[in-house]
């Protein structure tokens, strides 16, 4: 298993759960295959939640990065001065895969849109990097972002990795509940709303998509919920 073409922008990988925990390293190794053995790690959606998390998160990279067998590179950015920092974004440089974890959606689109880091990250990506987002790091990367801790505030805008896309992660164990976090608002024309179940990813793009992982993504829209089983390839 494996992804992506020489000469083309790296594989995307929206992920419902479980970065950097052993269910996933199978995702994880085949997202590297054949690139730079350098894991790029950004656990700037957990920011907000402080010192502590942020270093689980770190500690959690380390070891995963350890059974890959690859080097782990922390990019430590925390807000939008630190995602403009030009030493920071110098450490994307040379990645195999440019990992987005957990945390705060919304924060982490507006920490990192339009900075020196997220240039860095999507010239590696546009080179040929994988680029992964699990969780808050999948919803980020879509054409509409909700915030799930202010629903009544509505969708903001992606980072627009993939921006005919809308993401639900961990849709198998909450998904109802971020759901609520889009009622009432409408997605910008051709945006199409997909689940992620935990511990599976959806991998390819940009509109060419392979299930990964132990469970199922779903389509959205209004005839309901269209299940895609492991291994199914979907076209979006």
């Amino acid at each position: 298993m494996s992804w992506g073409e020489p000469g083309q922008p790296g594989p995307v990988a929206l992920v419902g759960s479980g970065e950097y925990l052993p269910v996933m390293h199978e995702v994880e190794a085949a997202l590297l295959a054949g690139r730079a053995p350098r894991f790029v790690q950004l656990a700037t959606a957990a920011a907000p939640e402080g010192q502590r998390s942020l270093a689980r998160w770190h500690q959690l990279g380390r070891e995963a990065a350890e059974r890959l067998g690859v080097e782990q590179v922390v990019v430590p950015v925390v807000d939008r001065v630190s995602a403009d920092d030009e030493a920071l974004a110098s450490l994307v440089a040379g990645a195999g895969l440019v990992y987005l974890s957990g945390g705060n959606p919304r924060f982490l689109a507006d920490t990192l849109r339009g900075t020196a880091v997220w240039a860095a990250i999507e010239r590696e990506w546009r080179g040929g990097a994988a680029l992964a987002g699990c969780s808050a790091g999948a919803m980020a990367m879509g054409g509409a972002v909700p915030d799930v801790r202010h629903p009544l505030s509505g969708p903001v805008e992606g980072l627009g990795v993939v921006p005919h896309l809308s993401v639900v992660p961990h849709f198998d164990a909450f998904g109802a509940r971020l759901l609520g976090a889009f009622a009432g608002h409408q997605l910008p024309d051709g945006v199409r709303l997909v689940g992620v179940d935990e511990r599976t990813a959806l991998v390819g793009g940009p509109h060419r998509w392979e299930v990964a992982g132990r469970s199922s993504a779903w389509l959205l829209d209004d005839d309901g919920r269209h299940e895609q089983p492991p291994g199914s390839v979907v076209t979006l």
